[in-house]
């Protein structure tokens, strides 16, 4: 199925699949994530797989939306495949030693680096910044953007765990 949600899409894969993962030191969590292994699994279990199966959500992740739109809107991708590209699932677990593993599943991204909106103007130029404009470079694209939705997956899961989310949004008005 093309440029909507679709559940074969989700199980098949279309596109590219694309799948990153990380192993997040519990120093560098309580550190710099200001949270716990434990409550980011928490905030992972009860957000994104708990929540999205009881909302009938197709994609079990926070925002991965947020960074497929502003990369297929900045690079000149179609923008009707967001929503396809925005499906996946986030999975989160506390290692023996505290260390978490997050990884990011994204199995249909339909991109591209050549034809169509990626040759005008800015779009072009944005694939060129990251070295990714051309034939044969779709792989280093994709990796890009696997990369980018896990940073900005783990960053928002941690804010929720830590309770910045909330507050920043109560301060500035938008609760």
């Amino acid at each position: 199925m093309d440029k909507k949600p679709s559940a074969i899409n989700l199980v098949e894969g279309r596109g590219k699949s694309l799948v990153a993962e990380i192993i997040v030191p519990k120093e560098i969590v309580e550190k710099k994530l200001k949270s716990t292994s434990e409550a980011i699994v928490e905030v992972n279990t009860s957000k994104n797989l708990i929540g999205s199966a009881i909302s009938g959500s197709m994609g079990f992740n926070a925002q991965y939306a947020n960074m497929i739109g502003a990369i297929f809107l900045a690079t000149g991708q179609d923008e009707a495949h967001i929503v396809e590209g925005s499906l996946g699932i986030t999975t989160a677990s506390e290692e023996e030693n505290g260390d978490l593993y997050f990884s990011v599943t994204l199995p249909d991204v339909p991109i591209a680096t050549i034809g169509g909106g990626t040759s005008i103007g800015t779009a072009r130029e944005c694939l060129e910044i990251m070295g990714v404009y051309g034939n044969e470079k779709v792989h280093k694209f994709a990796e890009i953007i696997a990369g980018t939705v896990l940073a900005g997956e783990l960053s928002l899961l941690a804010a929720l765990a830590a309770g910045h989310l909330a507050r920043a949004h109560k301060e500035l008005g938008r609760g």
